[in-house]
C-alpha cells in the first residue's frame, strides 16, 4: 500500500466524501476537511461572509501545525480556485491558477479555444446587458444563453425569443444577492490573474444552440503531458437540456475519442494546464462527424469516479491524492473491475406542483443490503431553495442513484428494481 502523507481536502461532499473516504481506506491517507457545503441550510449560511483570500490565509497558517502536505479539492464553485490558490502559496503541486480561472471564465475560454482549435467552437458573444437589464434588439434566435462564470448548469438554457430571454433574465433581489456573492470572488481573482481587459464574471453569454449527443472525456495532465482517462456518455432527459443519466463503458468510437483528446491537448497547453485532472463536456454529431466543446471543468467530475471505479478499475479520487503529491497517477495499481456498464441515475421533476417523497431509512437500507456497491444520495430542499431550481436549472433534482451490472441490460434492470424500492419513479430515468 502507498501511503499519502497527511492531505487537506476543500468542499469535500457529496462524491467527494464518499471517494475520499475509499481512497483513504486503499492508502491510509490522513485526511482532514475544510469548507462549507454550499446546497445544504444552515453550512450555506457562510455565503454571506465567504472571502476566498481569507479563506486561503486562514489555511495557510493552519498548515505546518496541521502537517499537510498537499491540498486537493473537485468542487466546482470555490474548491478548485482555493486549492490552486493554496498550492501556489504553499509551494505543493497543483493546477496553475491562472489555468483554472481560464478554464472557468466560461468567455475567455472560447476565446482560447478559438485560437486553438476553431473547429470545435461554437458562435458566441457576450450579451451586452448586466443582471437584469435591457436585453438588446437585433439578436437571432434561437440562442443559448450561460452565465459567464457559473457551476452545475445554472442559468443556462435555450431560448428562442426576445421575450424569452428578457424574462430569463429577470431577478429577484434574493436571486441577485445570491449570485452576486457567488460569482464576486472569482471576479476579483480574474482581474488579477486574466488581467482588466478580460469582460467582468458577473455577465451572461450567448452562444449558438447545437443539436448533438453529449460525452465526457476525463483526463490528467502530468509533467506537462495530457493522457485520457475515458469518456463518459450523457444522457438528456427527452426534449429537455437536463442530464438523466451519466453512463460507462461509451458508445463513442476510439477515432471520435481522439479527437476529443487532441482538441483538449490544444487547449489545456494553451491555458497553461500543466497539472491536475480534467473534464472536457462535448458535442459530438453522428451524422455529421462534427465535434463541438462545451466546456472545460479544471477539476475531476467526482461524479464519474465511482462509474471508472467499477468498470476501468480507476478511482479518480486515487488519482487526484497521486497528483497532490505529485506522484505519477500511471504508476497506481489498478483495482479489479466488478461491473462491465455502470451509470449514475439522475431523478428530476420538471413540474412545480409534482410532490416529491423521499426514501424512509428502511427503503435506504433495504437498497443497501441489496446493492451493497450502489450508491443512493438524496437531495432534499426548502420550497424557496425548490423554486429557484426551477428558475435557474428548469427542473428539481432530488435524487442520484449509482448502479452497475455485468451488461448494460442488466444495469438498467438493476435501476427499475432499486427505483421501486426505494419509491421513486421507475420512469424517471
Amino acid at each position: 500500500m502507498n501511503r499519502f502523507p497527511p492531505t487537506l481536502a476543500l468542499f469535500n461532499y457529496d462524491w467527494d466524501a464518499t471517494g475520499y473516504a475509499r481512497a483513504m481506506g486503499s492508502h491510509g491517507a490522513a485526511l482532514d476537511s475544510a469548507g462549507f457545503d454550499l446546497f445544504s441550510f444552515p453550512s450555506n449560511v457562510r455565503l454571506a461572509w465567504f472571502d476566498v483570500e481569507r479563506f486561503v490565509a486562514r489555511l495557510a497558517a493552519q498548515a505546518q501545525r496541521k502537517g499537510w502536505q498537499a491540498v486537493v479539492s473537485n468542487q466546482e464553485q470555490f474548491g478548485a480556485l482555493t486549492a490552486a490558490l493554496l498550492a501556489e502559496r504553499m509551494g505543493w503541486p497543483g493546477t496553475p491558477v491562472k489555468a483554472i480561472m481560464a478554464c472557468q471564465h466560461k468567455l475567455h475560454a472560447r476565446q482560447v479555444l478559438q485560437q486553438v482549435a476553431p473547429e470545435a467552437n461554437v458562435p458566441f458573444q457576450l450579451l451586452n446587458a448586466e443582471y437584469g437589464g435591457p436585453v438588446p434588439q437585433g439578436l437571432t434566435y434561437p440562442l443559448f444563453v450561460k452565465p459567464v462564470k457559473a457551476a452545475f448548469s445554472v442559468l443556462a438554457r435555450q431560448v428562442h425569443s426576445h421575450a424569452e430571454l428578457h424574462r430569463h433574465t429577470r431577478f429577484g433581489t434574493r436571486e441577485l444577492w445570491v449570485i452576486r456573492r457567488l460569482v464576486e470572488p472569482f471576479e476579483r481573482m480574474a482581474r488579477q490573474h486574466l488581467g482588466p481587459q478580460v469582460p467582468s464574471a458577473h455577465r451572461l453569454m450567448l452562444e449558438a444552440p447545437v443539436q448533438a449527443d453529449q460525452f465526457n472525456l476525463d483526463g490528467y495532465v502530468f509533467n506537462g503531458q495530457c493522457h485520457a482517462l475515458g469518456v463518459v456518455d450523457a444522457l438528456m432527459y427527452p426534449g429537455t437540456q437536463a442530464f438523466m443519466r451519466f453512463q460507462l463503458p461509451t458508445r463513442l468510437p476510439q477515432a471520435v475519442q481522439d479527437r476529443a483528446l487532441d482538441v483538449a491537448r490544444r487547449f489545456l497547453a494553451a491555458v497553461g494546464f500543466t497539472h491536475g485532472l480534467f473534464n472536457m463536456e462535448f458535442f459530438h454529431d453522428d451524422a455529421t462527424g462534427e465535434l463541438k466543446v462545451i466546456e472545460f471543468n479544471p477539476r475531476m467530475a467526482s461524479q464519474f469516479s465511482d462509474l471508472y471505479r467499477q468498470v476501468k478499475g480507476v478511482c479518480l479520487h486515487e488519482l487526484s491524492l497521486a497528483l497532490a503529491h505529485n506522484r505519477d497517477p500511471a504508476h497506481l495499481p489498478r483495482h479489479t473491475p466488478t461491473a462491465g456498464a455502470a451509470a449514475s441515475f439522475v431523478y428530476r421533476v420538471f413540474d412545480r406542483k409534482a410532490a416529491v417523497r423521499m426514501p424512509t431509512a428502511a427503503q435506504l437500507a433495504r437498497f443497501a443490503a441489496a446493492y451493497p456497491q450502489g450508491l443512493a444520495m438524496q437531495f432534499p430542499k426548502s420550497a424557496g431553495s425548490m423554486a429557484r431550481d426551477f428558475k435557474w436549472l428548469g427542473s428539481y433534482r432530488y435524487g442520484i442513484v449509482h448502479l452497475a451490472g455485468d451488461t448494460q441490460a442488466e444495469m438498467l434492470a438493476h435501476h427499475r428494481a432499486a427505483s421501486a424500492m426505494l419509491g421513486w419513479p421507475v420512469d424517471a430515468t
